[in-house]
């Protein structure tokens, strides 16, 4: 486990092992929690370890004295329409005693660094439409939003009833 310094001497950074998945979970269900929508979490830690493993998905965790206080889940994606490649985060959350310490932006800047070191054109994410205090930090971030589409989604049920108009 490496772990990575920052501009804070207490503030450090590592790279998840398939180890964390319990602890990735449990990130999940905090930022489900703070988004009102527990009930949609529904990764497992098998899941987590599975995607991890298929390196699927990653997870930056930053930790304070050692101890986790935030994290943020991601993967690598690719654009037809654009013909770039990028990272798309999926899930961050830092602890709310740890929140407006700067803590967030460092892991931020982190992920920029290590976007660009793959060769990566971009940095997405998405953020409810009622999450002013993200929404702040994401715009103080120098982030604009993407207003000109939708996002929509096939769950299970839909995928298999689509297949099977094939």
């Amino acid at each position: 486990m490496d772990i990575i310094q920052t501009r804070k001497p207490q503030f450090t950074l590592r790279m998840a092992t398939l180890d964390d998945a319990a602890l990735v979970v449990s990130y999940m269900k905090k930022l489900g929690d703070y988004q009102k929508m527990l009930d949609k979490i529904t990764a497992t830690e098998a899941d987590i370890r599975r995607l991890l493993s298929e390196q699927r998905g990653e997870v930056l965790f930053g930790e304070y004295d050692g101890a986790t206080v935030g994290f943020i889940y991601f993967y690598q994606n690719s654009s037809a329409f654009t013909g770039q490649t990028g990272l798309y985060i999926d899930g961050f959350f830092i602890d709310q005693p740890f929140q407006s310490q700067g803590l967030g932006k460092i892991m931020f800047a982190y992920l920029s660094k290590l976007a660009l070191e793959r060769g990566c054109q971009r940095l997405e994410w998405g953020c409810l439409d009622w999450n002013e205090p993200a929404i702040s930090f994401y715009r103080n971030l120098g982030a604009y939003s993407v207003d000109e589409m939708t996002i929509y989604r096939f769950a299970p049920q839909q995928l298999e009833q689509n297949a099977g108009q094939f």
